[in-house]
């Protein structure tokens, strides 16, 4: 290996943070929403924790649902009162991540391998994952002229988001199991990984610049509507076919400062998830409407209704799943073998489930002692 896990890392994480967001805000970190009413607050709505915004990140994708539907149904705004919910858009997690630590967010909605990178670089210090959200959404698709059989996938380029990020961790880890050397740095090897913005993924797959990608919703079904055929849903790989794929996560000092503002965000979360699965159809043209909103295009049926039927919501952040897929970052040699202990707190998340008549959830050993 030409380097050591922990350059590797580090060159990762800088690769991913050079990566642009769809908008850079004035800030400098994150995108606003076009979307005027997800601010309106009630008339005599008071303030939580006395504060007069939180601002809440989330990606434009379908895999961030429960934020997408919680700020065009205003779920976020009703449990925040007075406080206004302040969306901000991501597309790179180490991007999300770094306005997280620098208080630009104070909460947001995020995937495993940035959470699990920003824990860790930190020494446990900056952040805790507090909820769930998603599972699933994630498929290996190809173009069928070129790979027939999963076999067929050696000595081809596969498209993955970015450097370390959960998906690419995902393929590298699938491609071990099939008995294939590939170089996690350069991504060359006995199959070729190219990392490529899901943004331009489609249009490097209609050219040819790659053989097919594994990706999450909705570039899979973007995919699919030029051509491509799944080949295999990343699912059909985790006990119960569930893995974690969005997680919620909260600066720590926010966390201990604004208990209260940190329970209304988990409980609009919540009450978005409860919506979505008593509404499927309506919830998937809110996620769609805001994805308007947010990028000022939304996705067509042939590629929304696919996506959205792979993607199961969820409170419960599947724990045990997070530390396997820790597990396979450290086996590629992305990362050194991390000490997650702590990671989660799930206290306010419980408290909001048990209050709501839910089932609680595990933090599978890895909590705030």
């Amino acid at each position: 290996m030409p380097a050591t896990h922990s350059k590797l890392l580090r060159r990762g994480i800088a690769a991913l943070a050079a990566l642009p967001l769809l908008t850079l805000a004035a800030c400098g970190y994150g995108s606003d929403s076009k979307n005027d009413d997800t601010t309106k607050v009630a008339a005599g709505a008071k303030k939580v924790d006395g504060l007069d915004s939180v601002k809440i990140g989330y990606f434009g994708n379908l895999t961030h649902g429960t934020a997408l539907v919680g700020f065009q149904k205003g779920f976020f705004q009703k449990e925040l009162g007075a406080t206004v919910a302040k969306p901000a858009i991501f597309n790179a997690g180490p991007s999300e991540i770094e306005a997280l630590n620098s208080g630009s967010i104070d909460i947001g909605w995020i995937g495993p391998s940035p959470a699990i990178n920003g824990y860790t670089k930190s020494d446990g210090k900056n952040l805790k994952i507090i909820g769930g959200s998603a599972s699933g959404g994630v498929k290996l698709v190809v173009n069928p002229k070129k790979v027939k059989s999963l076999k067929d996938v050696k000595g081809k380029k596969i498209a993955t988001p970015q450097l370390g990020n959960t998906q690419d961790v995902a393929f590298l880890n699938w491609a071990a199991d099939q008995g294939w050397k590939v170089d996690a740095q350069s991504g060359k090897g006995d199959v070729t990984v190219v990392r490529t913005d899901n943004k331009i993924t489609p249009d490097a797959y209609a050219s040819g610049s790659v053989d097919g990608a594994w990706v999450p919703e909705p570039t899979a079904s973007k995919l699919v509507a030029k051509g491509a055929k799944v080949l295999l849903d990343e699912s059909t790989l985790w006990p119960d076919k569930k893995f974690v794929i969005t997680n919620i996560v909260v600066r720590q000092d926010f966390l201990k400062k604004n208990p209260k503002a940190v329970e209304a965000v988990l409980k609009a979360s919540v009450e978005a998830n409860k919506w979505i699965h008593a509404n499927p159809d309506q919830a998937k043209a809110a996620a769609n409407k805001q994805l308007e909103a947010d990028s000022g295009k939304a996705l067509p049926a042939n590629v929304l209704d696919p996506a959205w039927k792979s993607i199961q919501f969820t409170d419960d952040p599947l724990a045990a799943t997070l530390g396997t897929e820790a597990q396979h970052a450290v086996k590629a040699g992305l990362l050194d073998k991390p000490n997650l202990k702590g990671i989660y707190d799930l206290t306010v998340l419980n408290k909001v489930l048990k209050a709501s008549g839910e089932n609680t959830v595990s933090d599978a050993g890895l909590g705030t002692s």
